[in-house]
């Protein structure tokens, strides 16, 4: 526990007075220093330390007197220098595809603010679709020494395995499924999302079924799931348009218009993102069909739109805080050497119901 004396009401009051007298500091030779913080603040330079990397230890009166100190005098912490004297830098790389659409969004959000309570920082990089830059990224995160890799998906170059392995930190995979990850895993089958989906629509006596799904790894294996479900049930010959990735209102549009273009006519249109459906919805309802009466649509995501388009969409959610929450406390856990983490976590989904079907 920090120093008592630094708390107490004469202590406190003189550090108040000295801190509301202070000027920012504008020291002419060097930066400000972790020591002129504690000398400011009437702390020792280990408190002051503990404050900015273990607070749980600090008496909140404390925290309150040193922060006050910190942004009197402008410090900020030599984050590279604490983490080579602790072996820690306080760091952990999350790699996304895109942050262009809000499908990650909330996975992001809560990935970094579970990781910002038990103060780390989030260096987040974007290795795009398909994944061509995850290795340079990779590389690049590396050399800063990160505490924790948070990585999109499974599908990795066999160096980029290689580095995770030798690198001997933390690396959770997420939004993807496997029982071998290359460490731990929070995330759901999308190969299981397409069979649900296909057994729904099939269930609700759909027949001429259109799937129009986006090139990435995991729409395909929602795709794959579909196809395979609806074989199952006696139907083959699906009609199938694939957009760029990541999917937008715009490829969702264009690309329900060449199929109706040519004349066919599903009766529901399965879509693998929630902005593809969305295109979809506005191209089919401009040409004076009614859904879900001549034609049902569905998505994938659940996004904050979805349950609010014309007619409502129904779609597979997914809890998307969940992954970055349960994803952060694993990748906690294992940095703490605890023995319980659970490896591998499957959250699952859900097929909601809406107005569109």
């Amino acid at each position: 526990m920090s120093n008592p004396a630094a708390t107490s009401p004469r202590r406190k009051a003189a550090n108040r007075e000295r801190l509301a007298n202070a000027r920012p500091s504008s020291r002419s030779s060097g930066s400000v220093t972790l020591s002129d913080v504690a000398q400011l603040a009437g702390v020792s330079p280990i408190t002051v330390s503990r404050v900015l990397n273990r607070p749980e230890l600090v008496l909140p009166e404390t925290i309150q007197i040193v922060r006050e100190a910190i942004a009197r005098t402008g410090y900020v912490p030599n984050m590279l220098a604490g983490g080579l004297a602790s072996k820690r830098s306080r760091l952990v790389a999350a790699i996304f595809p895109t942050i262009a659409n809000s499908m990650f969004a909330e996975t992001m959000e809560a990935l970094t603010d579970r990781l910002g309570e038990a103060g780390y920082q989030v260096l987040l990089g974007l290795a795009g679709y398909p994944a061509t830059r995850e290795d340079d990224l990779l590389e690049a995160i590396l050399s800063r020494r990160p505490d924790g890799i948070l990585l999109t998906g499974i599908i990795h170059s066999p160096a980029t395995r290689q580095k995770l392995l030798a690198a001997k930190i933390p690396v959770v995979e997420i939004w993807d499924y496997t029982p071998t990850p290359i460490d731990m895993l929070v995330g759901f089958s999308h190969e299981k999302v397409g069979e649900a989906v296909a057994n729904y629509l099939v269930g609700k006596g759909y027949r001429r079924i259109t799937l129009i799904g986006a090139d990435d790894n995991r729409a395909a294996q929602r795709q794959k799931g579909f196809l395979s479900a609806l074989t199952r049930h006696g139907i083959g010959d699906v009609q199938t348009i694939k957009v760029p990735a990541p999917g937008s209102l715009q490829t969702g549009r264009e690309g329900i218009a060449r199929l109706l273009d040519d004349s066919y006519r599903p009766d529901a249109i399965f879509c693998s993102s929630d902005a593809l459906a969305q295109g979809v919805l506005a191209e089919v309802q401009s040409r004076g069909m009614s859904i879900p009466e001549d034609v049902a649509v569905m998505g994938f995501g659940d996004l904050s739109f979805a349950a609010y388009t014309f007619p409502a969409l129904t779609t597979v959610r997914i809890d998307r805080r969940a992954i970055g929450r349960i994803a952060a406390d694993a990748m906690l856990a294992s940095m703490d050497g605890r023995s319980d983490v659970e490896k591998v976590v499957d959250i699952g989904f859900e097929v909601i119901e809406r107005a569109s079907t």
